[in-house]
C-alpha cells in the first residue's frame, strides 16, 4: 500500500536527521559515537542519566 500523502517523500538516513535537529536546537547523539573524546561521552551520559534515569532511560 503506498501512501498519496508521502508518495513523493524522501527518507532521510539518521545523520541527515540529526544535522537537521541540531539546526533546530536539538540534538541527537550517541554516547558510543567514536568522534567523541572519552569526556564528551561521560558528559552525555551524566546528562542524558540527569534528565531520563539510569542507564539507557531505565529507572527513575
Amino acid at each position: 500500500m503506498t501512501s498519496r500523502i508521502y508518495s513523493h517523500g524522501t527518507q532521510r538516513d539518521g545523520e541527515q536527521l540529526r544535522r537537521d535537529g541540531w539546526r533546530n536546537g536539538m540534538l541527537a547523539v550517541s554516547v558510543s559515537d567514536q568522534r567523541l573524546t572519552t569526556l564528551e561521552r561521560e558528559a552525555i551520559r551524566a546528562i542524558g542519566e540527569r534528565l531520563y534515569g539510569g542507564a539507557h532511560g531505565k529507572g527513575a
